[in-house]
């Protein structure tokens, strides 16, 4: 059966992680994504931003292969007018664009969604700002995170404000747009036109704040640091060390589930406590709580445990490693692998849903700074071998050699 996106093209003018993760998505779903870098920064930005332990030779980066598979790469100079006439060619052909640029800047370069409409009515512009179209500010993720409140409840009691490892606010902003696409195309088949999309990285993390939003809305409390714990609920989320010297994560919800671990910990008498008895006192009571817990937890090993609490159906888990977390058969479904000219590499698919439209994973790797410049232009656009080399003898384009 034919992915659900099959047949649609997608220009992607968005580069580092919630623009490119969108088209991704669409790419897994059977979209031809066509990502347009640019020939003064060499491409996307990511594809520099690599840790010590990776090949310092190649132009796709462990962060840059995170949310470019399925995808071809062309490589132009919009700046000028020969590059940005490739880009209106390809957006005549296209269903959607992707753009992650600040406000205003998309129009100095002519890229803005009221000049490509002039080139294709039915388009759908989908744009990632970092702060909405009226605030010109970069959105960069570490600061969002500060300014939409997560760094502030982050982080040990006591301890710093601290940001999340994993750019939350771009992945955030992601799944608005992909939504949002999805809802514009479902518009547009239903006899309606392309539209302008926008969704900033601030409002997606708001959106996100759930319940600690609703903690100082309606409770009149400012959600605090609190490590892994839980404001409303006792114990859940708690990190408890195990006699192996490694953690496990409670997440007690219910009476019923406490009074089952009281038991298999050995000490029935604690759901009986009136500190204790429900979620409402063990809320009051947490710290005295978390040390008896404590103690019982650390005369068990972590994996013992953790098959205990699996049989009682109290909730828990390890607090798993990365290495640890590809070692699960979970996360063993959600690997993209294929062959590059540099050996085999592997990375994760950002389709998590199961389904009829799902699809199969079975997906071409990240591409190489300027692979598909000649293949897009010669035959998607028309273009002869000689127009080609002469746009990059001007530097107009970059087309990477013995990478198509």
């Amino acid at each position: 059966m034919d992915l659900p996106l099959k047949g649609l093209t997608v220009t992607e003018l968005a580069n580092v992680l919630a623009g490119p993760s969108v088209g991704m998505f669409l790419a897994e779903m059977g979209a031809t994504v066509i990502k347009v870098e640019n020939v003064r920064s060499c491409g996307d930005v990511t594809r520099h931003w690599k840790l010590p332990t990776e090949d310092p030779d190649t132009d796709i980066s462990g962060y840059f292969s995170s949310v470019n598979w399925g995808k071809k790469s062309v490589a132009l100079d919009i700046a000028q007018d020969e590059g940005l006439e490739i880009v209106y060619r390809l957006v005549e052909k296209s269903d959607i664009v992707l753009s992650s640029y600040k406000p205003g800047d998309a129009e100095k370069l002519k890229v803005d969604y009221p000049e490509l409409r002039k080139i294709n009515e039915k388009v759908i512009y989908a744009h990632v700002t970092g702060y909405g179209m009226n605030n010109p500010r970069a959105g960069y993720d570490a600061i969002i995170q500060a300014e939409s409140g997560f760094t502030y409840m982050n982080g040990e009691p006591g301890g710093i404000p601290t940001k999340m490892p994993v750019a939350l606010m771009d992945v955030l902003a992601a799944h608005q747009i992909k939504e949002a696409v999805l809802l514009a195309l479902l518009a547009r088949e239903r006899g309606g036109s392309g539209q302008y999309i926008e969704a900033s990285l601030l409002k997606s993390g708001i959106a996100s704040l759930a319940n600690q939003a609703a903690n100082w809305l309606v409770g009149k409390t400012i959600p605090g640091r609190m490590g892994s714990d839980h404001p409303n609920i006792v114990p859940y989320g708690t990190i408890f060390t195990t006699a192996d010297k490694k953690e496990i994560v409670l997440a007690v919800g219910t009476d019923k589930q406490f009074g089952e671990l009281c038991r298999l910990l050995g000490r029935e008498a604690l759901a009986e406590d009136q500190r204790f008895r429900n979620n409402f006192n063990r809320v009051v009571n947490s710290n005295e709580l978390k040390k008896e817990l404590q103690e019982l937890i650390g005369f068990h090993n972590r994996d013992s445990i953790l098959k205990l609490l699996a049989e009682r159906r109290v909730p828990a888990g390890g607090v798993f490693n990365m290495q640890e977390v590809f070692e699960t058969a979970g996360a063993r479904e959600m690997l993209l692998e294929s062959e590059l000219d540099t050996g085999t590499i592997r990375g994760v698919s950002s389709v998590a849903f199961t389904g009829r439209e799902a699809g199969t994973r079975k997906i071409t790797p990240p591409p190489h700074y300027g692979q598909h410049s000649r293949e897009i232009l010669i035959q998607t656009l028309g273009y002869g071998d000689r127009q080609v080399d002469l746009l990059q003898d001007k530097n107009i384009i970059y087309a990477q050699k013995n990478k198509v």
